[in-house]
């Protein structure tokens, strides 16, 4: 029984559920998106080829769980305040084997990047993986406490789930190869750019909100997260005011989708997300216990996944 615990302890720590949803994001964005933008003759001419967008996938993944890892290790502390019920590291898990586990996932997602890198001839990649490795384990550490840097970085990196993909698909180092793609990687750019920008927006509104929902905590130990700073009203403000960009995003994706005559399932997700994200803003007011931002927290989430699973609908336009 002691091993099955620590084995649900580790799932958990990894947070298994995020990893499936990264998982479905890249695979949807690769198979829906990418492939279909580079068929020629009717035979899918991308420059990531399955096997290497497995790895990266994996890569993906092991990162992310490695980031999981040392932020839990850093937060043991405010865990035991903000969520005890929740504690893993220190009580399941080994604080020393929880930082193996970091050392080792992170080793092997940059080799597995290492190894696409190398056969794309585009280590721009493995940079960029390196420099998230380096950004989760210095959030973990040090920015978290610090007021919207630790925000900030998480957003970028969720961003970078899906550009990380955009970026295996460009050789900067060949002119031929960038011309000849010229029109396929500037539509794939502007969805990117999409994608990715909705991932940050949303995950920037999260952070927040999380914050707000753990600031007895955070208080506690010395960080200064925007609540603490802030106070909660003009928190919620800073809040209300990217989910009216959200809003204006998602209105704008529908009015272009009924003037191309797209298919409805995107103007009608778009409406539907309108309608929760004014929902979600009646909620923020009205927001005053832990118990009603975690509930915010968790309707963001599901604002997330509707988001990327529009994907699916993508080359039905």
């Amino acid at each position: 029984m002691n091993g099955i615990h620590k084995i649900k302890g580790f799932f958990q720590l990894i947070r298994y559920p995020n990893l499936i949803f990264i998982a479905l994001t890249q695979s949807l964005f690769y198979y829906r998106i990418i492939v279909p933008s580079f068929i020629v003759n009717g035979q899918p001419k991308q420059l990531l080829q399955e096997t290497d967008f497995f790895l990266l996938l994996v890569s993906s993944l092991l990162i992310a769980a490695a980031g999981y890892i040392i932020n839990d290790y850093f937060d043991i502390d405010i865990d035991n305040v903000n969520k005890p019920e929740r504690l893993i590291v220190g009580k399941v898990i080994k604080r020393r084997w929880a930082m193996l586990w970091h050392l080792l996932l992170s080793l092997a997602g940059l080799f597995l990047t290492a190894i696409v890198a190398m056969h794309l001839n585009n280590l721009l990649l493995l940079a960029l993986n390196f420099l998230s490795v380096l950004l989760l384990l210095l959030y973990s550490s040090a920015f978290k406490k610090r007021l919207l840097i630790g925000n900030f970085i998480i957003s970028v990196l969720t961003a970078w789930v899906v550009g990380v993909l955009f970026i295996a698909e460009i050789r900067l180092n060949d002119a031929i190869y960038m011309q000849m793609k010229q029109a396929a990687l500037g539509s794939l750019y502007k969805v990117t750019l999409v994608y990715a920008g909705f991932a940050f927006i949303v995950s920037l509104i999260r952070e927040v909100v999380k914050d707000m929902e753990d600031m007895e905590g955070d208080r506690r130990f010395g960080c200064n997260t925007m609540p603490i700073s802030w106070g909660i009203p003009s928190t919620k403000v800073f809040v209300a005011v990217w989910i009216f960009v959200l809003v204006g995003l998602f209105a704008a994706i529908a009015f272009y989708a009924m003037l191309n005559s797209w298919t409805w399932p995107f103007y009608t997700l778009s409406f539907a997300m309108i309608i929760q994200l004014f929902y979600m803003l009646k909620k923020l007011y009205h927001a005053q216990l832990t118990a009603d931002f975690a509930r915010i927290s968790k309707e963001l989430k599901l604002v997330m996944m509707f988001g990327i699973l529009s994907m699916s609908f993508y080359f039905l336009s």
